[in-house]
């Protein structure tokens, strides 16, 4: 199996208003996200890739233009915007765009790391 992946960067605020009030993320915060596409193949294309990273170019405008500096509350109303359910929601959005997609990981924190893989 062969595998490529590539990292995204975006700044946003969101507060998990479901939660407790004495729970820190009850509370309005942001993070620095890291999102990390996996994508995987058994075999590659005539080029030599599982997919062109240039390809990838899509995800990046879309997490500019919806989801850098922007309130996640705002963008993802069906569900808490945690680190899990935005992880699904670009596993989805990439899925519908790129089949070879496997796996989407989202990172709050240096520390901390979220990945909806099926």
């Amino acid at each position: 199996m062969f595998r490529i992946m590539k990292e995204f960067h975006f700044s946003a605020s969101h507060q998990l208003d479901h939660l407790p009030s004495d729970h820190q993320c009850a509370r309005l915060h942001g993070h620095n996200y890291i999102v990390v596409v996996e994508l995987a193949g058994e075999a590659l294309n005539a080029d030599g890739f599982v997919r062109d990273y240039q390809d990838l170019a899509a995800l990046k405008t879309y997490i500019d233009t919806h989801f850098d500096h922007r309130h996640l509350n705002d963008i993802i109303k069906d569900r808490p915007t945690s680190a899990e359910n935005l992880a699904k929601h670009f596993y989805d959005w990439c899925k519908s765009r790129f089949p070879e997609t496997a796996a989407v990981k989202v990172s709050e924190t240096p520390k901390t790391w979220a990945e909806y893989r099926p």
